[in-house]
């Protein structure tokens, strides 16, 4: 069975939390679901004169990457490994996440169980979104499911709506 996005109309997954064209939550709560808003209704800034974030300060870490969780500040350094599953922890699960997203509310922000994989290889960073419910983004452009994707030092990558910022060791 599949769920229809009330903003774009996009077909999804039974039981994906958010479209993943245009991001709209499709939780609904007694009968009401979220909907665009008119145009001219809110006036937006112009996205061209928005800076990016920037990344915060190095951390005395021995790490070549670092994952910056842009909603607490915190940083989950990536030491000893060249690849990474990450997602979040459900009760009966076999197979475990190397990263749990789970104290960051990643199951309200969409987050699959396994919903990505990291790699690092000479100093550079890549995704491979796992085929998640929500999808996986990188600068706010969707990523192919089950294809590599490069990451730079400061991209946002989005899982689902959970926003972490890659820290890439400089040389």
């Amino acid at each position: 069975m599949k769920t229809v996005c009330p903003n774009c109309h996009h077909s999804e997954i039974e039981g994906s939390l958010f479209c993943s064209e245009c991001g709209t939550s499709l939780i609904t709560q007694d009968g009401l679901s979220t909907a665009a808003i008119p145009g001219g209704a809110v006036r937006l800034a112009d996205e061209k004169n928005i800076a990016p974030p920037k990344p915060p300060p190095s951390v005395a870490v021995d790490a070549d990457a670092s994952l910056h969780i842009v909603r607490t500040g915190q940083i989950l350094p990536l030491i000893g490994r060249e690849e990474y599953t990450i997602g979040r922890v459900s009760e009966g699960q076999s197979i475990l996440p190397d990263i749990d997203l789970t104290p960051y509310e990643a199951f309200t922000l969409g987050v699959s169980r396994l919903h990505a994989t990291l790699k690092i290889t000479n100093d550079a960073l890549s995704i491979i979104d796992l085929g998640s419910s929500n999808g996986t983004r990188v600068n706010n452009l969707k990523i192919t499911p089950h294809k590599e994707h490069s990451v730079n030092h400061g991209d946002i990558i989005a899982l689902g709506q959970l926003k972490i910022q890659a820290l890439v060791r400089q040389e």
